[in-house]
């Protein structure tokens, strides 16, 4: 039998002057929009410092930020760094999962725990780091993306995370009940058809027992969406979870038929489930923190963290 979800070991909250690494372990990064993001962050009173090979693009797949290893390379040696705070990832894209494989965890385990920022094709990597360093993470806003660039509500809640996060403690999304109730469990999750893609691989849980599942996408059609629910369901993957949060779900049509699938794949579960929450893809994305104990408030649209995201 699977055991429950714990809640994973937190990383320290920066400090004015702390070392912040921007690395890009999918895809290519517009040059525009890094030097924006690193202007942005050095306004914060941060130090960020670019990875060599993050402008890099593939020579034969334009949607990789370069190759596997030295995509893989630059998180790693970014993580390794005792200079290095935190490790932000510049987009998303594709590519995380061609890199999993490719870095020394045990030396990555030795460096001691650190911040991680991300979201969409980066949640790969946040279940490798639950998996294989037992480390809390920050599903959120990314140093070239343009909810980090133009909206201030997403730029003010990564920030507020990032240096008072007892000042966040409570996440408020706005959203409804799809299913109303109480759940305390372990936050996980992150992009749909990226936990679809992991079950199964040596990096990925094999369920979200104990969990309150994060869930969001983008651009993927109802049926689409229907297929990964029903892939996670069919592979057990969520037996015992204790509630679903559900984000944005840009370019994957109307909402209304999106709300249907979500309703025929997740009701029958009989936990709550909190729709439109307010993370993922869609403008002003709320920074969530993965490997936290918390509860959900689904009729009052709360997330309640036991503890501050970071120590």
């Amino acid at each position: 039998m699977t055991s429950a979800l714990r809640p994973l070991r937190r990383p320290s909250r920066l400090a004015p002057g702390a070392r912040v690494a921007v690395v890009a372990p999918s895809g290519p990064v517009p040059e525009e929009r890094l030097q924006g993001g690193l202007d942005l962050l050095r306004g914060w009173d941060l130090d960020p410092v670019a990875m060599p090979h993050v402008l890099d693009r593939h020579g034969t797949f334009g949607y990789l930020a370069g190759t596997d290893a030295d995509r893989a390379a630059d998180l790693q040696s970014a993580w390794c760094d005792p200079r290095v705070d935190a490790v932000l990832c510049a987009r998303g894209g594709y590519g995380a999962q061609r890199t999993a494989d490719l870095l020394d965890w045990d030396a990555m385990r030795a460096a001691g725990p650190k911040v991680f920022v991300g979201f969409s094709d980066i949640t790969a990597l946040h279940e490798s780091f639950a998996t294989r360093l037992g480390l809390a993470t920050l599903h959120g806003p990314m140093a070239a993306g343009l909810d980090f660039l133009k909206n201030t509500r997403a730029q003010d809640h990564l920030r507020a995370t990032l240096f008072r996060p007892e000042s966040v403690r409570v996440i408020s999304s706005g959203g409804a009940a799809l299913v109303p109730g109480r759940a305390r469990g372990v936050t996980l999750g992150g992009c749909l058809s990226l936990l679809a893609a992991e079950a199964g691989t040596p990096h990925a849980r094999a369920s979200a027992v104990g969990g309150l599942l994060c869930l969001e996408d983008v651009g993927e059609e109802p049926y689409r969406l229907d297929r990964y629910l029903t892939q996670l369901l069919r592979a057990g993957f969520l037996d015992g979870v204790r509630g679903v949060l559900l984000g944005s779900w840009q370019g994957c049509g109307p909402y209304e038929r999106v709300r249907a699938v979500l309703a025929d794949r997740l009701g029958g579960l009989g936990v709550p489930v909190a729709e439109e929450f307010g993370f993922g893809h869609g403008a002003g994305a709320l920074t969530v923190p993965f490997g936290a104990g918390a509860e959900l408030d689904a009729g009052a649209g709360t997330l309640t963290l036991d503890e501050p995201a970071l120590r």
